[in-house]
């Protein structure tokens, strides 16, 4: 099954906050099994800020350059119609721009978001969420 991390979920493993016994167990589980574990570059980028802002940058750079990479992620690039389809889900739906991005993600890709975050309620009816 793929799945298609938020950065509500990476922060959740990364802070030890309540999901992160899920996201590990679904890292481990990608790791051996080869299922793909997905995250858009734009809620990468999320998580760096949210973590620069919170810790430090220097720990923010150390996520980017040495956590990120090794773990069994697929970091998933832009092209110009993904970003004009995520704005068009924010048009119509009360998602942070960033969120857009996974659920066009996830669509796109036919995988399942591991999310925390509330706001995915509204689009639950687009893609298939599990909850942490």
């Amino acid at each position: 099954m793929k799945r298609a991390l938020d950065s509500f979920a990476l922060l959740a493993f990364l802070n030890g906050e309540a999901g992160c016994d899920r996201v590990r167990e679904l890292l481990a589980e990608a790791q051996e099994t080869a299922c793909d574990m997905l995250m858009n570059e734009i809620n990468v980028g999320e998580t760096y800020y949210i973590l620069s802002r919170k810790r430090s940058p220097e720990k923010a750079k150390y996520f980017l350059e040495i956590i990120l990479p090794g773990l069994p992620i697929y970091c998933v690039p832009n092209d110009f119609d993904q970003v004009i389809a995520a704005a068009r889900l924010k048009a119509e739906y009360p998602l942070s721009y960033a969120d857009c991005f996974a659920v066009e993600t996830a669509r796109r890709e036919g995988a399942t978001i591991l999310t925390g975050d509330r706001e995915f309620k509204s689009v639950e009816h687009l893609v298939s969420i599990e909850w942490l």
